[in-house]
């Protein structure tokens, strides 16, 4: 979403939010407008997309296809961690969610990470990387994974090391690359495969694409109040969120109070992707849309409230290679 269609969205927001509208632009680095300010429009039955604060995620982009697939054999190959243990995939199961069904995932000595698994689904899509934005772009929060002592613990001459051991291996990165594994084409063989798990053809890209029966009245309610309550301040654009900071807890506490200012997650696929929170405290969709209301809102949700917001969400779930994210029906 471009900032200016972003600054015209968030004007119609301020008379009912001002708090948390005014709060996005300045987060964004956008600046409130001296003009009028007017309420959320009504959802109409279909939309062309047009004017709206959510767009369709693009298909996957064309990249080399020798360096996509010689990633997705990295991403689940045990050699990448220190131990041969573990793969990408033992946390990110592309298979499944893109991420774990588990509050928090463990290190390699077993112990509990501090914070929720994101999904790797879209990723490549947010603004920053990490729960705290550490990392500016998908090359840098790969590398931090392989490096991470408690997460792959290794380093990427002992990866490539390993890998040019193996005949088939460096075939494929001689194919890819006309050169054997190193530190830079591992990173990129990776990157490379994480930019096509992108999750298009959900149920609200194709009502944005002007499909009018894709969502139901109670998915299009929810929407509605998406909107005009002001969720849609932190979570809009093409990943639903993923490209700004907020502080969470800013009327109640939310979670576990650190970090306190974090990456706002994309909602893509979130009815896929339970628990909920950095720290996994939100076990299902119901509870963490009320808790957002408290804390982020300052508003009680009432249970049709609840119910509808909860309906659109669902309708967010997107495909991977022809099957719904999840499971999804």
């Amino acid at each position: 979403m471009s900032g200016f269609a972003l600054t015209r969205y968030l004007r119609r927001l301020l008379r009912r939010r001002p708090f948390v509208a005014i709060s996005v632009l300045v987060l964004s680095g956008l600046q409130p407008s001296e003009a009028p300010p007017q309420l959320a429009p009504p959802v109409s039955s279909a939309s062309s997309g047009i004017d709206e604060p959510i767009t369709p995620m693009p298909p996957a982009p064309a990249l080399d296809p020798r360096k996509v697939k010689l990633g997705e054999r990295l991403f689940g190959d045990t050699r990448l961690s220190r131990d041969n243990a573990r793969s990408c995939t033992s946390c990110h199961d592309i298979r499944t969610n893109g991420a774990s069904t588990k509050r928090r995932d463990v290190d390699l000595n077993g112990a509990e990470l501090p914070l929720n698994t994101l999904t790797v689904f879209n990723a490549t899509h947010n603004f920053r990387f990490s729960w705290e934005g550490k990392y500016r772009n998908v090359n840098a929060d790969v590398t931090a994974s392989l490096i991470n002592p408690r997460i792959m613990g290794s380093d990427l001459d002992t990866i490539a090391q390993k890998l040019n051991r193996d005949p088939a291996m460096r075939g494929g990165f001689f194919a890819a690359y006309g050169r054997g594994a190193d530190a830079e084409n591992v990173v990129d063989a990776i990157v490379n495969f994480e930019k096509t798990l992108v999750t298009p053809g959900s149920r609200f890209d194709r009502w944005l694409a002007g499909e009018a029966k894709a969502l139901s009245p109670e998915e299009l309610e929810g929407y509605r109040q998406f909107k005009s309550l002001g969720c849609v301040s932190c979570h809009q654009g093409v990943n639903i969120g993923g490209n700004l900071f907020q502080r969470h807890g800013i009327f109640h506490p939310l979670a576990s109070p650190d970090p306190a200012i974090l990456r706002v997650p994309s909602l893509r696929n979130v009815a896929a992707t339970p628990p909920y929170f950095h720290d996994g405290s939100a076990p299902t969709l119901d509870d963490a849309v009320r808790k957002m209301g408290q804390a982020q809102l300052n508003t009680t949700l009432t249970d049709p409230q609840v119910k509808a917001i909860v309906a659109f969400l669902h309708s967010l779930t997107g495909q991977y290679r022809g099957s719904q994210v999840g499971g999804e029906p």
